[in-house]
């Protein structure tokens, strides 16, 4: 009997990559797709569980959730860096770079 593939394992190998690559978009974008391939990968690790001889990429799933955990954590990061800046500096020094450059300077005493 041929092995088969286990649902979503590549899916959930994308979206582990993706949610590193997309860590950058505030953040948000990176921790809505961790999370939705960590929740895949806990139910494709349930079904391999149940029979694993049955299936052959077990790996991508594993690989997939380390990749997840990692995009999550450097998006929670680049969130609480974003949320510090908005509150330091203001919304309005992040739309203007010279604004910025000078609460910067400020900031520095200088």
């Amino acid at each position: 009997m041929e092995n088969q593939k286990l649902p979503n394992s590549t899916l959930i190998l994308i979206f582990g990559i993706l949610s590193i690559v997309t860590c950058c978009c505030y953040g948000i974008v990176g921790i809505i797709l961790g999370v939705i391939a960590i929740v895949l990968a806990g139910k494709a690790t349930a079904v391999y569980k149940e029979n694993p001889e049955l299936y052959s990429d077990y790996n991508n799933v594993k690989i997939g959730r380390i990749l997840s955990y990692v995009g999550i954590t450097l998006s929670v990061i680049y969130l609480l860096i974003t949320v510090w800046m908005i509150s330091t500096f203001g919304w309005e020094a992040m739309q203007d770079q010279e604004l910025m450059q000078e609460r910067i300077q400020e900031m520095l005493g200088q």
